[in-house]
């Protein structure tokens, strides 16, 4: 029998695939800490970004007793600044913080220089999952600078999936994952 995840399962089937207790992962939009949680539990170390305080102050608490991540109070987009470890998966989990304020929203242009950082520093091999809300006019405008960028990679260097269910309404979120060949 073949299982269809959700978007956010599938996510984490995915990073789960490409790391082991040895690497170095990036959460890029912190949230409410889930996929940090997940991260560290399968990481050797995680680095979390959001420019809220209430999501850093979320994760903390979610991060309690774990001692490996660093919680970085930042736009994604200035992630080189503090990572100097080499990273073997990234994740972005788009949009507003749940349960904050709608309007502070990851912006089409910020997340695309920092999509371009992570693939260029990204180890060979390694993923970048990015689970994107075009449900919202700015997460629309995402939607469609990501998949613009993500389309046009170099086939021989990249592979870029698309991970969507097609009969939900309100435009559904998804999923563009993307691993850099060795």
């Amino acid at each position: 029998m073949i299982y269809l995840h959700s978007i956010i399962e599938f996510s984490h089937k995915l990073l789960q695939e490409h790391i082991t207790k040895a690497d170095v992962a990036l959460d890029l939009t912190v949230g409410n800490g889930n996929d940090m949680l997940f991260l560290v539990r399968i990481a050797r170390f995680v680095y979390g970004f959001d420019i809220q305080t209430e999501a850093i102050k979320r994760a903390e608490e979610k991060l309690a007793g774990y001692d490996n991540y660093l919680l970085i109070n930042d736009s994604h987009e200035n992630f080189i600044t503090y990572v100097k470890d080499k990273y073997k998966a990234a994740i972005f989990n788009l949009g507003y913080l749940p349960g904050g304020d709608k309007t502070i929203t990851t912006k089409a242009e910020i997340t695309l220089r920092a999509m371009k950082a992570v693939l260029e520093n990204i180890e060979k091999g390694g993923i970048c999952v990015t689970v994107v809300y075009p449900g919202h006019p700015e997460g629309e405008e995402e939607s469609r600078i990501l998949f613009d960028y993500l389309s046009g990679l170099n086939q021989e260097q990249y592979q870029v999936l698309k991970y969507e269910f097609i009969n939900q309404i309100n435009r559904p979120p998804y999923i563009l994952a993307t691993r850099r060949m060795r």
